[in-house]
């Protein structure tokens, strides 16, 4: 059974890091390309970071500069170190997995992801 489990969310102030992390289980996932995607109250979901299997990575604009992805294809996980944070960071955070595509265009779009963690919170106070 296929699973991926976010930790890491939580509470930070303005400036503050955190970093979150995916394990993801029942699949070979350094074969396919992971990421990131947020959503915050009333707004749709956004893809934040994305990671494919050879390590190239692309970012949303507005967290260039501030966040990190990375991945141990080892030990088959996702992290996404998050630096000055803001509180328009504050969002659910999703991780997710394509089944299909190790990269390419497809990486970061979430019609390409085929596997989704349940997510974990991100309070970012000002």
């Amino acid at each position: 059974q296929v699973q991926l489990v976010e930790t890491g969310g939580g509470s930070a102030q303005s400036g503050g890091s955190l970093r979150l992390s995916c394990t993801a289980s029942g699949y070979t996932a350094s074969r396919y390309c992971m990421g990131w995607f947020r959503q915050a109250p009333m707004k749709e979901r956004e893809g934040v970071a994305f990671i494919d299997t050879n390590g190239a990575t692309t970012y949303t604009d507005s967290v260039k500069g501030r966040f990190t992805i990375s991945r141990d294809n080892a030990k088959n996980i996702l992290d996404l170190q998050m630096n000055s944070l803001k509180p328009e960071d504050s969002a659910m955070y999703y991780c997710a997995s394509s089944a299909y595509y190790s990269g390419g265009p497809i990486c970061g779009r979430q019609d390409g992801m085929n596997y989704w963690g349940k997510g974990t919170l991100v309070t970012i106070s000002s």
